[in-house]
């Protein structure tokens, strides 16, 4: 059975910490993939706010790794987000995934940020010099997740 850590976090993580925690404990494993997301430092951007429904987005996230180690072969999955005010370069999320081949940890990690990015609820809002605003979820991240959940939806 596969080892899944998911956490939603109001602080600071370290990335090369859930990282090595992905890598180097399982003899099986010959992969491991992750990614990670960053405040961008782009136009006026000050800061990222983020906001979650506690509980129920801890929920959704669990079900996404959950269907991740059903659907490909992995040994350990890791999810951490952050809420609250990010500065830019902070990190924001942390996917990864352990598994015997590249392909399926590859896969499992892109289905995990793509799905989160729309089945999880967290509300974003940025922080500019010119003021600050809620952003709606793109178009762009609602494909990427149905190209994912079109022929098997995450599970609850």
């Amino acid at each position: 059975m596969a080892q899944i850590e998911v956490e939603v976090l109001d602080q600071p993580f370290d990335p090369a910490a859930a990282l090595s925690r992905l890598s180097g404990n399982d003899a099986d494993c010959g992969a491991v993939a992750s990614f990670l997301g960053q405040v961008r430092g782009e136009g006026e951007l000050i800061a990222l706010e983020l906001e979650h429904y506690p509980g129920v987005t801890d929920k959704a996230l669990k079900r996404i790794a959950h269907t991740a180690t059903e659907r490909w072969n992995l040994s350990r999955v890791i999810i951490l987000h952050r809420v609250g005010r990010m500065e830019t370069g902070e990190p924001i999320v942390f996917v990864g995934a352990a598994a015997p081949h590249r392909r399926a940890a590859l896969d499992a990690t892109g289905f995990m940020i793509d799905v989160l990015k729309t089945e999880a609820p967290f509300w974003k809002k940025t922080h500019t010099v010119s003021g600050s605003h809620w952003v709606e979820v793109r178009e762009s991240d609602n494909a990427a997740s149905a190209r994912w959940l079109s022929d098997k939806g995450v599970t609850e």
